[in-house]
């Protein structure tokens, strides 16, 4: 036998099978997409519907097409379900204040949400939705009523009914107007599913509830967490790692880290930091912080700061969680109401209500650095940004 023969008639057949082990074998993987759920908010030039979809490649950082994937009043946040195809959605329907629940239905590429059912909100309009991480309840906070609200779900994913709303009492009087009353404006849960977390603007704490998510789900006063006096805290994020907490307050613009006991389910602060210098802060007419997000791997946080319209990126001291500053970045839009970090922590897409973009900058992983990809999507008042699991 020859060496380097083939036994298909010759070499022009051995090119010809070299070739397509070289296209289909040897190229590299494909790029994979995650899905992008968009909610909006009713805009002054009424281009809204309700709630897009789009996808970002992991491998790439390019968005896909934004299509309106079901339409609602002013969606705002949205919410996945953890096991199941369903998003969640706080809005307006026929009037009322609900939280919407839609199953994810595809067709080729392209993905929409078919409506399954809208339960009213009995405290109005709702700032945010999150579910446990059983997807057996979810929980609403209410800006304006200063509340928490608890729905059950039932086992087609469906928001059944409402158990429970707590309302907040109280005010912490430090910025006049905007801290006279309760103001709940993020829910969430623990690593462990025992505790639920409400920062409260209005009070200058993260209020703290035991969650009985058994067969009668209830919400149970545990505690607090207090802010620096006029934080005005947020939204508040856990650590991968479940011992620290990264609060977010919108009038101070700063980030309070926390110490948290997960046994006993308490939270001690242990420091604060700005997230833009007072000197910039006086150079704008009106400057607020709207979002934070821990980097997957834990290494990193960002907030968002509105009227600046900047992301301000942390570092994360492993031993204590601590913070220092990395950088502040334009998010090359205005008025970064929301954004996220993809699932591989490779990308991160930062909303620009008032500019309709979704923008996106690659995050190096040794430095935690952004670096804006010259990539850009066109989304109608954008202010929630979630990932498909």
């Amino acid at each position: 036998m020859k060496p380097f023969t083939c036994w298909l008639r010759g070499w022009p057949h051995c090119a010809s099978l070299v070739l397509l082990f070289q296209l289909f074998i040897l190229q590299p993987a494909m790029s994979k997409t995650v899905d992008v759920w968009i909610g909006t908010t009713t805009p002054r030039n009424g281009e809204s519907k309700g709630i897009y979809h789009s996808t970002l490649d992991t491998e790439t950082g390019a968005l896909g097409p934004v299509t309106l994937a079901a339409e609602l009043g002013s969606p705002g946040f949205v919410a996945l379900h953890p096991k199941a195809p369903r998003l969640y959605a706080v809005g307006s329907h026929d009037g009322q204040s609900v939280v919407a629940s839609f199953a994810i239905e595809s067709s080729g590429r392209t993905k929409s949400l078919r409506l399954l059912k809208t339960t009213a909100i009995p405290d109005g309009g709702a700032a945010h939705l999150a579910l446990d991480r059983e997807g057996k309840v979810l929980m609403t906070a209410q800006y304006g009523a200063g509340s928490t609200a608890l729905f059950s779900i039932n086992d087609d994913g469906i928001v059944d009914r409402h158990l429970q709303s707590v309302k907040h009492q109280g005010g912490s009087r430090v910025v006049p107007k905007r801290q006279d009353s309760p103001h709940a404006h993020w829910a969430g849960v623990s690593p462990d599913n025992r505790f639920a977390f409400v920062p409260d603007l209005g009070l200058d704490q993260v209020v703290i509830y035991r969650l009985e998510s058994g067969a009668t789900p209830r919400l149970h006063p545990h505690g607090a967490g207090n802010t620096p006096p006029g934080g005005g805290p947020r939204h508040m994020k856990f650590h991968p790692n479940g011992k620290t907490i990264y609060v977010l307050n919108e009038l101070a613009l700063s980030v309070t880290v926390f110490d948290y006991d997960a046994e006993a389910g308490t939270m001690t602060a242990v420091q604060s930091l700005p997230t833009v210098p007072e000197v910039e802060k006086a150079k704008e007419n009106f400057v607020s912080a709207s979002e934070i997000r821990v980097h997957p791997t834990g290494k990193f946080v960002y907030a968002a700061n509105r009227g600046h319209d900047t992301i301000t990126a942390f570092r994360v001291n492993e031993s204590d969680g601590k913070l220092t500053l990395i950088e502040r970045e334009p998010i090359r839009g205005s008025w970064p109401r929301n954004f996220n970090l993809d699932p591989t922590g490779r990308w991160l897409v930062a909303a620009g209500r008032d500019s309709n973009t979704l923008a996106v900058f690659e995050v190096n992983s040794d430095t935690g650095e952004l670096t804006y990809t010259l990539k850009m999507a066109s989304a109608p008042t954008p202010i929630c940004v979630e990932f498909g699991k």
